[in-house]
């Protein structure tokens, strides 16, 4: 499947944001076998109002038979702010922790960046993974940022800082394609085992739980939806579960 087709803000969005949104494409391309995942209503763009600037939010979503949701956000506040948002679920057939990455910039600064492959076992990340990404954990930046309290769901290969200058804004964007390509070519070998779905499911829904308890998150949401528009948003667009 052809992803060309531009956003109609990404052009707009800082060079980091940009890069990082085509780098995952063209890895999802390269590996993946993608076909399109339909959004619930009304609900794969948005606009709305955040203290007198407008908000844009953006949604592309794709699946494999490997994953069951493959998600881009792209979001930009005025001028000022442009986030973008990914996260990968794999089907409930196959143990795979869950890819997700996050950069956020602000006034032509990126003000943070994760990614990491949170596992959905309580023994951690699969060791075909520890293995495929030794070494990662060692490369530093000069500002590591703190997990918040409900971070526990992170992995220790988890990167989370926020970048300086350009050369540290590349080497995350490096770092997230690292990551990335790891996970297609691990979940490209992995065969389902359907007898672990509720132990799988499980996994995931611990992740989602804890994801949608990012307060900061659900405020902007609110602010510029109300509070029953964002929650409908984080619990069947940013961080849905599969049907049990």
């Amino acid at each position: 499947m052809s992803l060309s087709v531009q956003s109609s803000i990404r052009e707009q969005q800082q060079p980091a944001i940009r890069e990082l949104a085509e780098r995952i494409e063209a890895t999802w391309q390269c590996h993946l076998d993608l076909t399109p995942y339909q959004l619930p209503d009304n609900l794969g763009y948005v606009e709305s109002r955040l203290e007198g600037e407008k908000l844009i939010i953006e949604n592309r979503c794709y699946q494999t038979p490997t994953f069951r949701k493959l998600h881009i956000e792209l979001a930009q506040v005025g001028q000022g702010v442009d986030i973008l948002h990914c996260v990968m679920f794999p089907r409930t057939e196959y143990a795979l922790p869950i890819f997700g990455c996050d950069l956020v910039g602000a006034r032509g600064q990126i003000s943070a960046a994760i990614v990491d492959l949170s596992p959905i076992s309580p023994l951690g990340l699969p060791m075909s993974y520890q293995q495929a990404l030794i070494g990662e954990d060692q490369e530093t930046f000069s500002q590591p940022r703190t997990l918040p309290d409900w971070g526990d769901i992170f992995s220790d290969l988890c990167c989370f800082v926020r970048p300086t200058d350009r050369v540290e804004a590349h080497r995350f964007i490096d770092k997230v394609e690292r990551y990335l390509t790891v996970h297609c070519q691990q979940a490209a070998t992995l065969l389902p085992t359907p007898h672990n779905r509720a132990a799988i499911f499980t996994g995931q829904q611990r992740y989602c739980r804890k994801q949608r308890q990012n307060d900061k998150t659900r405020r902007i949401l609110e602010k510029a939806f109300g509070d029953e528009w964002a929650d409908r948003y984080m619990t069947t667009v940013l961080f849905d579960l599969p049907d049990t």
